[in-house]
C-alpha cells in the first residue's frame, strides 16, 4: 500500500522526453494497468491505440496542434510512444470510462520508470474527418470518442517537476 500511495503522489506531468523508445517490457505493463482501469457497469467500453510509428506519431502531433489555439511545435512534447484512448460513445459513462484508463495508464508509467503526460483534444482529433479516417485504416469500428493522448518516454533531464503544495480546501468533511 505505501509504494503506492508514494507512486501516486510522486507522478509528475512530463512535458519534455529523450528521443529513445520505451522498452516493450515497460510499455505493456503499462497498457495492462490501463486495461484494470474500472469502467461502467464492467463494459470495458474503452480502446487504447499504442502509436510507436513516428510518421503516424508526428502526423496526430500536426492534427492536435491545428487545434491547440496557438502555434505549437509538437503538443507531445518530442514523446516517441502516444497512446491514444478512445471510449465506444454508446457507453453513458464513455469519458469517465477512458479517463479512468488514462489516470492508470499514468500512475503505471510512473511505477516502471516511465514519463507520461495527458494531452487533451483528442476528442477533437478524432471528431474531424482526418481522425476518422485514422480510426477506419487502424481497422476500428463503431462510434468512439477521443477521450485523450497519452504520451510516454524518459523525462529528459531536469524535465520532472516539484510537485506544487496541495490546497488547503481540497478536502470538505461532512460528519
Amino acid at each position: 500500500m505505501e509504494s503506492t500511495l508514494k507512486d501516486l503522489k510522486g507522478r509528475r506531468s512530463i512535458r519534455s522526453y529523450k528521443p529513445e523508445q520505451i522498452k516493450e517490457e515497460e510499455l505493456q505493463k503499462i497498457l495492462e494497468a490501463g486495461t484494470y482501469a474500472p469502467t461502467g457497469m464492467g463494459m470495458q467500453s474503452p480502446k487504447i491505440v499504442v502509436v510507436q510509428d513516428k510518421e503516424t506519431r508526428d502526423y496526430l502531433s500536426k492534427l492536435n496542434a491545428e487545434y491547440f489555439g496557438g502555434p505549437v511545435d509538437d503538443p507531445f512534447y518530442g514523446a516517441p510512444t502516444v497512446l491514444v484512448v478512445l471510449a465506444s460513445r454508446e457507453r453513458p459513462t464513455c469519458v469517465e470510462d477512458g479517463s479512468l484508463v488514462m489516470g492508470n495508464l499514468m500512475n503505471a508509467a510512473y511505477a516502471v520508470g516511465v514519463g507520461s503526460c495527458w494531452i487533451h483534444r483528442a476528442r477533437e482529433v478524432f471528431d474531424s474527418e482526418e481522425g476518422k479516417a485514422l480510426l477506419k485504416k487502424w481497422g476500428i469500428e463503431g462510434d468512439y470518442i477521443g477521450v485523450g493522448h497519452c504520451i510516454l518516454g524518459y523525462p529528459a533531464d531536469g524535465a520532472v517537476p516539484e510537485a506544487k503544495p496541495r490546497k488547503d480546501d481540497y478536502i470538505v468533511y461532512v460528519r
